[in-house]
């Protein structure tokens, strides 16, 4: 049923190496993105037309940027990026030039996720808010982001999905994770029983991190909580 190359993977303990990998991966960098994404996606839904603090401009600018980058096939502006992460991350290959290159295609992701997030919030408990007094940067810290945590979660969860889906791609181009062993050892070697185990243990991952999502976005929502 099993190759000998894919034993000789097993005894190497290459399968639980590259899939600890991905998690590394897929962790750094969705940490990374939303460090950018989430204000990114706070300053989009602020800035709009019908938020705390219209900029119609800035907001016009910050769009258009982010449906550039979103519009771009990640596998295309990985390629695209590899200048770039050599000027920034010192190489254009391997761990580092992947997490940078994750970054600037979630980020965008991210920060549209996050602006649909917020703008999930009753617009009621906005408006009251403004007439208590609240300052602009107190209903973004007190409620808009306490209001859409639930939200919130649950597109973290779709966004560390997608960032892992990514880390596979990056396999292509010499990157680690179960994506570098699916193709270089799989694909390239003929050996479909390794590329079904990397789909397996990838598979496997995301279902944990959608099962614990979903569970912290269940008791987070205090919608639920209440009743």
């Amino acid at each position: 049923m099993f190759s000998d190359l894919f034993y000789q993977l097993l005894e190497e303990n290459m399968f639980l190496t590259a899939a600890w990998e991905t998690i590394y991966l897929t962790v750094i960098s969705t940490v990374i993105s939303y460090g950018f994404g989430v204000p990114l996606g706070l300053i989009l839904c602020v800035t709009d037309r019908d938020g705390i603090y219209p900029i119609p401009w800035l907001n016009k600018i910050l769009s258009v940027l982010v449906n550039i980058f979103r519009s771009i096939p990640f596998i295309i502006l990985m390629v695209a990026m590899f200048p770039v992460a050599r000027l920034v991350v010192g190489t254009s290959v391997g761990n580092k030039a992947l997490i940078f290159s994750l970054v600037v295609g979630a980020a965008p992701y991210v920060a549209r996720m996050v602006e649909s997030s917020i703008k999930e919030v009753d617009r009621g408990i906005i408006e009251a808010s403004q007439a208590m007094g609240t300052s602009n940067m107190g209903i973004i810290l007190k409620v808009l982001i306490p209001e859409a945590k639930p939200s919130l979660i649950v597109g973290a969860v779709i966004s560390t999905v997608t960032i892992l889906s990514y880390t596979a791609m990056a396999g292509t181009v010499g990157a680690g994770g179960l994506g570098r062993i699916a193709i270089a050892y799989g694909h390239q070697r003929f050996s479909p029983d390794i590329t079904w185990v990397c789909m397996i243990l990838t598979v496997i991952i995301v279902q944990v991190i959608q099962e614990l999502g979903m569970f912290i976005a269940h008791k987070t929502d205090k919608r639920i909580r209440n009743k």
